[in-house]
């Protein structure tokens, strides 16, 4: 097993586990790494902890604003994934189930699905809250 330390274009950090160097760059040659932040599959390997000279490390104070942004990354995964967990997929629906929830139609619940931005501008002029969020691919399925 190989974890590689990996960054996409928009600098979201995050591992990758592999069967092999192979099997990483037949992967990555097919476009099929891709960031579980924004998908983006213009993917780049980082130097891994083994090949760092750590004495030098030492010197050095750690980046603040590496750790800022790793841990607002990390805050923002775990906030989807709330979300996931606590809102009911209504698919391409979200618009009608939306109005049916805000009208009284059916119980109040937690919601989440497709709309597009007119629907959604729509939305908000009949007086219902709608905010549009990406949802990485890695968190629209279970997650091994």
């Amino acid at each position: 097993m190989k974890v590689l330390n990996l960054r996409c274009a928009n600098d979201h950090r995050f591992e990758g586990w592999f069967a092999s160097e192979e099997d990483f760059q037949a992967q990555e040659s097919a476009a099929l790494v891709q960031c579980p932040m924004c998908e983006d599959t213009g993917i780049v390997r980082l130097p891994s902890a083994p090949r760092l000279n750590v004495s030098k490390l030492r010197e050095s104070p750690p980046d603040p604003a590496a750790a800022t942004h790793a841990r607002l990354q990390s805050n923002w995964l775990r906030a989807l994934r709330h979300m996931v967990a606590n809102t009911e997929d209504v698919g391409e629906r979200f618009p009608e189930e939306a109005r049916r929830i805000h009208y009284g139609e059916v119980e109040d619940r937690g919601i989440r699905g497709q709309a597009s931005a007119e629907e959604s501008d729509a939305l908000r002029e009949e007086g219902i809250e709608v905010v549009s969020m990406p949802l990485p691919a890695a968190l629209k399925g279970p997650v091994q």
